[in-house]
């Protein structure tokens, strides 16, 4: 009994959660569509059968019986084809979303990826207006900026200093955290000429990483090289003053998760990060309950932390996502007329067998975590 209420519990705050989610991202759509003079037939949160709506003005509104998403139907958006396609009006064109000029089209469908973005941003300022503080990744640590250097290291020696950001190592351009650390680790005992910007000035250094032998999360024992650098292990704590403050802060925390999530699907193509990462419903039904248990606090932070997340994943150049309409607009902005038809049709299957595999994956690791975890 109590791990059905469980279930129910944590079902409850996945609906919820979600449906925010899905309702802020389908509203870009619908207002951009509707500030541009394009119809908008029908806004619906979830997929499917009507379980109920109602009709206002020439849209209809309804919530569908599948609730793993929702989506906006604009007139034309699907024209038809043939000689028995109805001859659409002056009127009817100036509505149609398949003859709008394709910067009202691009406008249209990015809209909801910057909402789920605004969405994000308006929680962190709120959150911080109202002087509830949070912990966010701290940009700098994200980026090769020395935070802390160990005395008598391998970096003290070199003269490394806080606050340098490794530009370099041994030529190879240096950009994240995770690139540079990966470097250092692999060269144990090795000499590396290590460029850092400290100020205004470029200088360029040599420091040989110490051997040590670390366990690995899966419990191996390893040698990495190290030289005696750190960064913030959680973060920074934000607070804002007043209101105004906020609204700066609000951006910065934005823009450190989005860079965070952005990281992440970088490192997960690069194979850096495994796929058992990757999780579906079962999973962010879980963090829901326990967001949720957390108070409301925790609940609005993990929608916004999510909804940057959408946000990413659906501007990808994926067919069949926003990213993909995108692209193939701006491939038509380009060439001056859309692809063919039959283009189009082999990107987007190409694009439903990938999100069906994602999908797959995330399915297939929630249930291995739910029925198959150690202990």
């Amino acid at each position: 009994m109590e791990s059905i209420l469980h279930f129910l519990y944590n079902l409850f705050y996945f609906l919820l959660v979600l449906s925010v989610l899905i309702f802020f991202h389908e509203l870009g759509h619908f207002l951009a569509a509707r500030r541009l003079g394009v119809k908008v037939l029908k806004f619906s949160l979830g997929f499917g059968p009507r379980i109920f709506g109602r009709t206002v003005g020439e849209t209809e509104y309804l919530v569908s019986a599948l609730p793993l998403g929702g989506y906006v139907k604009l007139f034309g958006e699907e024209p038809e084809k043939g000689e028995d396609a109805p001859t659409l009006s002056p009127e009817d064109q100036a509505r149609s979303f398949a003859h709008a000029p394709v910067w009202k089209r691009i406008v249209i469908v990015a809209a909801g990826p910057v909402f789920n973005m605004l969405l994000a941003y308006l929680i962190f300022a709120g959150s911080l207006s109202i002087g509830m503080p949070m912990y966010v990744p701290d940009f700098q640590s994200l980026m090769p900026v020395v935070e802390n250097v160990v005395e008598n290291s391998p970096a003290e020696a070199a003269g490394i200093q806080p606050g340098d950001r490794i530009v370099s190592i041994n030529e190879h351009a240096i950009s994240t955290w995770t690139q540079m650390s990966e470097t250092i680790h692999a060269s144990a005992g090795k000499t590396l000429t290590v460029v850092v910007e400290r100020g205004r000035q470029k200088l360029t250094l040599s420091v040989t990483p110490t051997p040590k032998t670390v366990e690995t999360e899966e419990g191996k024992t390893i040698e990495v090289g190290q030289i005696g650098i750190g960064k913030s292990p959680r973060g920074v704590r934000i607070e804002a003053a007043n209101p105004i403050e906020a609204i700066y802060k609000g951006g910065q925390a934005t823009w450190q998760w989005t860079y965070l999530t952005v990281e992440g699907l970088v490192r997960l193509v690069q194979g850096k990060l495994s796929v058992d990462n990757i999780g579906g419903p079962i999973l962010i039904g879980q963090m829901s309950g326990q967001a949720a248990s957390q108070g409301l606090g925790g609940l609005v932070f993990l929608i916004a932390i999510l909804s940057i997340t959408l946000g990413v994943m659906n501007i990808l150049p994926i067919p069949v996502l926003d990213g993909g309409h995108l692209l193939f607009f701006l491939i038509e902005a380009g060439l001056g007329r859309p692809l063919s038809v039959r283009k189009r049709e082999i990107a987007q299957q190409i694009g439903l067998a990938l999100l069906l595999l994602l999908m797959g994956l995330a399915f297939y690791n929630d249930i291995v975590r739910v029925f198959f975890k150690p202990g």
